[in-house]
């Protein structure tokens, strides 16, 4: 719950891009945009706190080895811990962004309902994916 609650703390890029992205389609608020930002913030939540479990993990994989942390340590753990993360990630990432790219580009029948729920999730799956990848395994001084 502690991870949730951090991570969700520093999320921030994701309002960026999904507001600048339903701006330039010219998407007003609606019932069909809030879902898709339900649908955005479900999946860059579980993507952060699946990566700072695997962080903790390689972390506490070192804590039990005995010594003393040391800064360098705590590199390797977040090293370690992003590396093994990088591949669902960006799987997780890819398939959403190709299931949804094309309802933006699509003209046809219930496309006025599919495009305002895929513009916030095809936003901001991008700077999810740089905030999952990038900033969570940072280590904090």
């Amino acid at each position: 719950m502690l991870e949730f609650a951090d991570f969700m703390l520093h999320e921030r890029g994701l309002s960026v891009a999904t507001v600048e992205l339903r701006w330039l389609l010219k998407y007003n608020f609606s019932v069909a945009v809030a879902i898709g930002y339900i649908a955005l913030f479900g999946i860059a939540v579980e993507t952060g706190v699946v990566m700072v479990v695997y962080l903790h993990e390689a972390l506490e994989s070192r804590k039990q080895a005995g010594r003393p942390l040391t800064n360098q340590d705590v590199q390797d753990a977040a090293i370690e811990g992003a590396v093994h993360r990088l591949r669902p990630k960006l799987m997780t990432v890819c398939a959403v962004l190709a299931s949804l790219v094309p309802i933006l580009w699509e003209s046809g029948i219930g496309s006025d309902v599919m495009k305002p729920i895929a513009a916030p999730i095809v936003g901001g799956m991008i700077t999810s994916t740089i905030h999952v990848l990038i900033l969570v395994p940072v280590p904090s001084s």
